[in-house]
C-alpha cells in the first residue's frame, strides 16, 4: 500500500465518521422531539448554535492565534522559515499562509484558517531549534497538508455538530426539572420504553459526539502525515521530527480548545516506544499515538523501497 493509497483510505474514513456524527445529531434532534412533542426549543438551540459557530468560523483564526500568543514572525529574522514555507506552498499550489511565531520552548506547530486562501501557520521556537531543515519541512508540509485538505474547515463544522449536541442536551437535561414531557400524557409501556431510550441517548450524546470529534481529528493527522510526506518526498525527515518532538515538555500555552490543532498533542510527551496505546485510551486521545504515525511513514518506505 503506497502513501496515495493511505491518503485515499484515511479520507473514506473519516468522512465515515462524520456520516456516524450526523446520526447522532438526526437521533437527538428526533428523541428532543418526541419527548416534547415540540420542536420549539431544538430551533432555538440549532439556531443559537449556527450563530455563535458562524462567527467563530469567520473569527477562527485570530481566536485561535490569539490564545496562543502567536505573534507574526517578521521575514528578515525568520527567513529559513519563510524560505521553507514558500517553497513547500509553490510545490502544493496554494497561497503562501501568514506565518506566526510562538515564544515557547516545546516544539510544536499548528494550521488555523477556514481555507487555503486564509490560512495561517504557527511555529514554536523550540520547533526551529530543535529540527534540522528535513524535520521542520516535514512538520510544516504536515501542516499545510491540513491547509490544502481543508481539515481547518472540517474541524469547523465538527465543533458546529458538537456545540449543537452540547446545547440541545444541556437543554433537555436542564427543563427534566419542569416535567411538561410526552411522559406526563403518555402512560402505554410501548411509549415509555421509548421514552427512556431516548432519555439514555440524550444523556450520553454530548460523549458519543466528543467522541466522534476526536476520532476525526486523529483520522486527519494520519492523512496529513500522509499528505505531508508526498508532499516533500521524504518521509523520514517527518518520521524524524516526531521521534524526537515526542520526548520533549508540554507546551506552556496549551489549551483544551485547540488542542487538537497542533502537530503533536501540547499536554505531555508522547513518547515514541514500541509498545503499542490501548484501544480505549486511543478513544480519548486529540492525536493518534506517536508509534502509530511513525510506524506508518516508515512502514510505507519500506514498502515503496
Amino acid at each position: 500500500m503506497t502513501l496515495y493509497d493511505t491518503r485515499d483510505k484515511n479520507i473514506r474514513k473519516t468522512w465515515l465518521i462524520f456520516s456516524l456524527f450526523l446520526v447522532v445529531v438526526i437521533g437527538l434532534g428526533w428523541a428532543i422531539s418526541y419527548y416534547y412533542n415540540d420542536s420549539t426549543i431544538l430551533y432555538i438551540a440549532v439556531a443559537f448554535s449556527i450563530i455563535m459557530n458562524i462567527t467563530a468560523y469567520w473569527r477562527s483564526d485570530k481566536v485561535v492565534l490569539s490564545m496562543s500568543r502567536a505573534r507574526e514572525a517578521d521575514e528578515q529574522q525568520f527567513r529559513e522559515l519563510h524560505n521553507i514555507i514558500e517553497n513547500l506552498c509553490i510545490t502544493a499550489g496554494i497561497p503562501k499562509p501568514n506565518v506566526y511565531i510562538i515564544d515557547d520552548f516545546s516544539p510544536n506547530a499548528f494550521a488555523t484558517g477556514r481555507n487555503p486562501d486564509h490560512a495561517a501557520i504557527a511555529v514554536t521556537t523550540g520547533l526551529m531549534e530543535r529540527l534540522n531543515r528535513s524535520e521542520l519541512e516535514g512538520v510544516i508540509a504536515h501542516e499545510l497538508a491540513h491547509v490544502k485538505n481543508y481539515d481547518t474547515l472540517l474541524q469547523t463544522v465538527v465543533v458546529v455538530l458538537v456545540g449543537f449536541i452540547a446545547i440541545a442536551s444541556d437543554i433537555f437535561l436542564r427543563s427534566l426539572w419542569f416535567g411538561n414531557g410526552r411522559s406526563n400524557d403518555n402512560k402505554g409501556g410501548g411509549n415509555q420504553l421509548i421514552l427512556v431510550i431516548g432519555i439514555v441517548f440524550i444523556v450520553f450524546s454530548p460523549i458519543i459526539a466528543m467522541l466522534i470529534q476526536l476520532a476525526i481529528s486523529r483520522k486527519r493527522e494520519f492523512l496529513a502525515d500522509a499528505s505531508g510526506a508526498l508532499l516533500t518526498r521524504y518521509p523520514e525527515g517527518l518520521a524524524s521530527a516526531l521521534e524526537k518532538i515526542s520526548v520533549a515538555q508540554p507546551l506552556k500555552r496549551a489549551k483544551n480548545a485547540t488542542a487538537h490543532l497542533f502537530f503533536v498533542n501540547p499536554f505531555k510527551a508522547d513518547a515514541h516506544t514500541a509498545q503499542k496505546t490501548p484501544f480505549f485510551a486511543k478513544l480519548f486521545m486529540t492525536h493518534p499515538p506517536i508509534e502509530e504515525r511513525v510506524s506508518a511513514l516508515l512502514n510505507k518506505i519500506a514498502n515503496e523501497s
